[in-house]
């Protein structure tokens, strides 16, 4: 049926259509938050505040996961209460605010080496364990916008985050698309630290590492021109910043990955004696974010391991005859594995994914006529992020219009 619309009407129409996307805007509700970090050498610890402004929206309550061993001397504006390990923050209402707390920083794990560690030169430390998590009540549909700037002790000359610094550079600018509340997460580093960075077409990858310890920076970096590249092809889009941050001992003797950010000890190797690679190993876990739902650890530990090889001898850092010796060994390191099923996967075993993966990556290709690849699976698990064994066969079946053989193997019982 055809409507009869006055020239008014159709004006007004019109200007309610072009308008509704600034007038949806103009509704978003904001509160400003600002993270000062005060490092604290000699008490081996850092002071910490949050800052609530209010704007359209503001901050109702909050409620902090903070472990008493770690986190101590809290105190706020408004009504600040402790119940074991968990801080409740009542700030007051239409007015600015801040909880100030300590942390202490140096964190070993088990089996020795550090993975926090503050000195009289430098700290190596979590964000996310600086800020801890948190809930919060706030306005409804409200966004926090957030900063993170630093106080450094005298002598200190340079400070790292996996975030973009602020156009003034006096602060880095705190932002996670998938959260309200941002706060600031992945490593951090800062003191007599010696950085290298390089922007490649759509991200910047910074190396850092203390004066005086031996951290390949360049090496890396020069690593990175063949495999920026391919992680695009086989991941997506990359964060707009990667932050590697690197040190000798006491810190341990591994990598870890973080969110946009990763720590690699001094001394690992970039390919190791088998072929593989830590640090394409943790590059897989930065970008990606997959990790396994419950008995199924062996998906993100296996394609990150897989990955390690298969993306440097996409770059060319491998031949094809050395990655077909690395998936060799693969094969006779996890031949005795009866079952994937774990909730931490390593050694023989993420060994034994691996080569699963491989012959489903086979036979993607095999059966999609070369259309499709392990690539296109990967891509769909990232949209789920915790991922069983049950994600990995549909996502296999959506390709191959049937169900994956690969995956009925008696591993998977």
């Amino acid at each position: 049926m055809a409507l009869n619309l006055t020239p008014r009407f159709s004006i007004t129409l019109a200007l309610a259509l072009l308008l509704a996307p600034a007038l949806a805007l103009a509704e978003r509700t904001e509160y400003d938050v600002d993270y000062l970090v005060r490092f604290q050498p000699e008490q081996g610890q850092a002071a910490v505040s949050i800052r609530l402004t209010p704007g359209t929206g503001e901050v109702r309550r909050m409620r902090l996961a903070m472990p008493e061993d770690r986190y101590g001397s809290v105190s706020g504006d408004g009504e600040v209460s402790r119940k074991g390990d968990i801080v409740t923050w009542v700030p007051p209402r239409g007015e600015p605010a801040r909880l100030r707390f300590t942390y202490r920083i140096d964190k070993q794990r088990r089996g020795g080496g550090y993975d926090a560690r503050i000195t009289d030169d430098w700290v190596i430390v979590r964000g996310d364990h600086l800020i801890p998590p948190a809930t919060v009540a706030a306005t409804p549909g409200a966004d926090s916008r957030a900063r993170l700037r630093f106080q450094l002790p005298k002598g200190w000359t340079n400070v790292d985050t996996p975030f973009k610094r602020s156009r003034d550079g006096k602060s880095f600018v705190i932002a996670n698309a998938e959260r309200r509340f941002d706060r600031p997460t992945g490593w951090i580093i800062a003191g007599q630290v010696g950085t290298r960075r390089e922007q490649f077409e759509r991200i910047e990858i910074s190396v850092a590492g203390p004066k005086g310890d031996v951290v390949r920076r360049n090496d890396m970096l020069a690593f990175f021109n063949g495999l920026v590249p391919e992680f695009e092809r086989a991941w997506g889009k990359l964060p707009p910043k990667l932050l590697i941050v690197s040190a000798g001992d006491p810190m341990w003797r591994g990598g870890l990955s973080g969110p946009r950010s990763m720590f690699l000890h001094a001394d690992r190797p970039l390919i190791s004696e088998n072929g593989t690679s830590t640090l394409v190993h943790e590059m897989f876990h930065v970008f990606t974010r997959i990790r396994g739902a419950d008995g199924d650890d062996w998906i993100a530990e296996g394609l990150a391991e897989f990955y390690s090889i298969e993306l440097m001898r996409r770059a060319g850092l491998l031949s094809d005859s050395r990655a077909d010796r690395a998936q060799a060994w693969m094969a006779r390191h996890g031949r005795g594995v009866k079952t994937l099923d774990t909730n931490r996967s390593s050694g023989p075993r993420t060994a034994r994914a691996v080569q699963l993966l491989r012959e489903l990556d086979a036979e993607i290709r095999e059966g999609t006529d070369g259309k499709h690849s392990l690539d296109d699976v990967v891509k769909a698990l990232i949209k789920i992020r915790e991922v069983s064994r049950e994600d990995l066969r549909k996502q296999a079946e959506k390709l191959l219009g049937r169900p994956s053989r690969v995956l009925q193997t008696p591993l998977l019982n």
